[in-house]
């Protein structure tokens, strides 16, 4: 799924007004009432204090369509207006007429602190006081009436975007951005919703197609993309009936050292269970018995040394290979290292330690081959790119590296992102219960089977990360998310990958 900017949304509007032959009023109409009927479905009448807190332009004028839908299906509805201009926008004025029209009690205006109303923490509050378009902070009475919002312990839903939050900046530490429970947000999603500075202020968000033309939106050029389920399905190979083992990739991963040879099991089962036709562990002498009894179908050559990684077996011929898991950053590690990527043709997948070796021998980088896969968490990114000011400049920083390097970057997060060049591929799947060790080292292991799989690394890393996450969703409502292991992570890939191929109709049930 695109994310659009604002002014590309806007843009949206307007031609599909003039294409479908429809007001703006009418589109608004379209719009809020979707809103409505999501909050309908929720609530189902319950007798709930809903508060309606609408500024006075269009974003003022949904909250005016939903809450005449609300009072004519008998919601306690109270309507304010937050009125910090002489100016009204035309939609948002009809809107208002109407409402009056329906209902004794007309909307209470606010034009300061001492028309604040009382907000408890049973009270359902719709913020719809500004959407996308604002490009200023908050402030004066305003501000404090949304700190007032945000300290009343009352959900809180915000229409479209929460009020002042920007679509393209972060805001000011301290600033007056309303913190919302859900975001109910128009036909395509934002990138603040996801970025992890902005993405606490929507709350969990749903995007409501409003029916803008659908040509428009295929035309609209973004290089910011949502994986969701429909996105990872298109990706995903089917595997051909005649079909053998040497098909499916002869993958190299390499890593460990004394007391972290886990690492490498874990990278080396989640790569069997993703498909990985042949898999080869390279670790020092001290993990050949740890791996051979641990995980039987994987095959293991040694380093001479017991406890840490010094040289790298020559002639191998991995279709492709994973470097950096546990393997330290000992001197004669980073030789081998330095040794390994001169030797290599064939994209490599590089994480944990590898990326701490790289960000301390910049001279490394260069030595990359093209297409490879790295996958640094933000602390292992910041010692690579250096630091950032915020998040929009840590994904240009991303990108600029990307291009240089000729790579593709994993920023591991609640949302990871995946970079290539100029485009930007947003996670949709994962929970907090994945917050856990070893949860890397699955990931570049089912990245590195998928390459073996002979996808494109682009694709590899997109689609890997959507199936890991989708992976800990399942693990997490089997066993809670406080209980979740990366093992578990591993041992589900295939139950993640059965509902990529096939659909999402049985997870719901499977997961109950």
């Amino acid at each position: 799924m695109k994310i659009l900017t604002a002014d590309q949304l806007s843009e949206a509007d307007k031609i599909t007004i003039q294409k479908q032959g429809i007001t703006s009023e009418e589109l608004m109409e379209r719009a809020a009432t979707l809103v409505f009927e999501e909050i309908h479905k929720r609530l189902e009448g319950a007798p709930i204090p809903i508060k309606i807190f609408c500024g006075i332009g269009n974003n003022g004028g949904d909250g005016l369509v939903v809450a005449r839908h609300l009072i004519q299906h008998k919601y306690d509805v109270q309507v304010f207006i937050v009125n910090y201009s002489d100016k009204r926008s035309d939609d948002f004025l009809a809107n208002y007429e109407k409402l009056k029209k329906i209902t004794r009690n007309w909307p209470i205006s606010i034009k300061g602190e001492d028309d604040f109303p009382e907000i408890g923490t049973g009270d359902f509050v719709i913020d719809a006081i500004f959407g996308i378009g604002l490009n200023r902070p908050i402030e004066s009475w305003m501000g404090k009436l949304v700190k007032t919002i945000n300290k009343s312990g009352a959900f809180v839903l915000a229409v479209d975007m929460p009020s002042g939050l920007f679509s393209d900046r972060v805001p000011e530490k301290d600033a007056a951005v309303i913190n919302a429970s859900y975001t109910l947000s128009f036909q395509t999603p934002k990138l603040v919703f996801y970025l992890p500075q902005t993405m606490d202020y929507a709350g969990e968000v749903e995007i409501l197609d409003i029916g803008l033309d659908r040509q428009c939106i295929s035309e609209s050029k973004s290089g910011i993309f949502l994986i969701e389920d429909e996105e990872a399905r298109m990706f995903y190979k089917e595997r051909k009936k005649n079909s053998h083992k040497g098909d499916y990739g002869n993958v190299l991963i390499s890593g460990g050292s004394y007391g972290k040879i886990g690492s490498v099991l874990l990278s080396a089962t989640a790569a069997l269970r993703t498909g990985t036709g042949l898999c080869t562990l390279y670790v020092p002498k001290c993990g050949y018995q740890i791996i051979q009894s641990g995980l039987p179908e994987a095959m293991v050559l040694t380093d001479e040394n017991e406890e840490i990684i010094t040289n790298f077996p020559e002639g191998f011929g991995a279709d492709v290979n994973c470097f950096g898991m546990g393997v330290g950053k000992a001197k004669q590690t980073v030789e081998a290292m330095e040794k390994f990527l001169r030797s290599v043709e064939k994209p490599v997948v590089i994480d944990a330690d590898g990326l701490n070796i790289l960000s301390k021998n910049n001279e490394l980088l260069k030595l990359i081959p093209e297409n490879s896969v790295l996958t640094p968490h933000p602390g292992e990114l910041k010692r690579l790119i250096g630091e950032w000011k915020d998040d929009f400049e840590k994904l240009e920083k991303t990108k600029e590296f990307s291009k240089e390097y000729k790579v593709t970057l994993l920023i591991k997060g609640a949302h990871t992102f995946i970079i290539s060049d100029d485009e930007i591929y947003i996670n949709s799947t994962g929970n907090p219960g994945m917050a856990t060790a070893g949860s890397g080292d699955v990931l570049s292991g089912v990245i590195t089977s998928l390459i073996g799989q002979k996808y494109n690394p682009v694709t590899a890393a997109v689609l890997g990360v959507y199936a890991h996450g989708l992976s800990g969703d399942i693990a997490a409502s089997k066993l809670g998310m406080e209980s979740v292991l990366a093992g578990d992570i591993a041992k589900n890939m295939g139950k993640a990958f059965k509902l990529i191929s096939e659909d999402f109709s049985g997870y719901e049930a499977e997961s109950q």
